[in-house]
């Protein structure tokens, strides 16, 4: 009988590391540049931030569904 862990992110980074790293990597640089473009720019903090929160939360969920479809991949897997 398995144990019901969810896989770790270095587990994530192993099985499938394009995919883990768009999906970790890519949305938070594009906060961090959105948020150093703010500060260049001028633009206004609430704008910066609330995209930069978006992102984040984004990258949270797209990877909790990446650990949801790579679990049940390994549990199709077996026998």
């Amino acid at each position: 009988m398995s144990t019901r862990r969810s896989p770790s992110l270095v587990d994530l980074f192993r099985a499938a590391p394009a995919k883990s790293s768009l999906l970790t990597i890519a949305p938070l640089a594009l906060a961090l540049g959105q948020l150093w473009n703010g500060y260049v720019n001028g633009v206004s903090p609430i704008v910066s931030v609330g995209f930069a929160v978006v992102m984040v939360a984004f990258s949270v969920v797209a990877m909790g569904h990446h650990a949801a479809e790579h679990r049940l991949r390994r549990l199709e897997a077996e026998p």
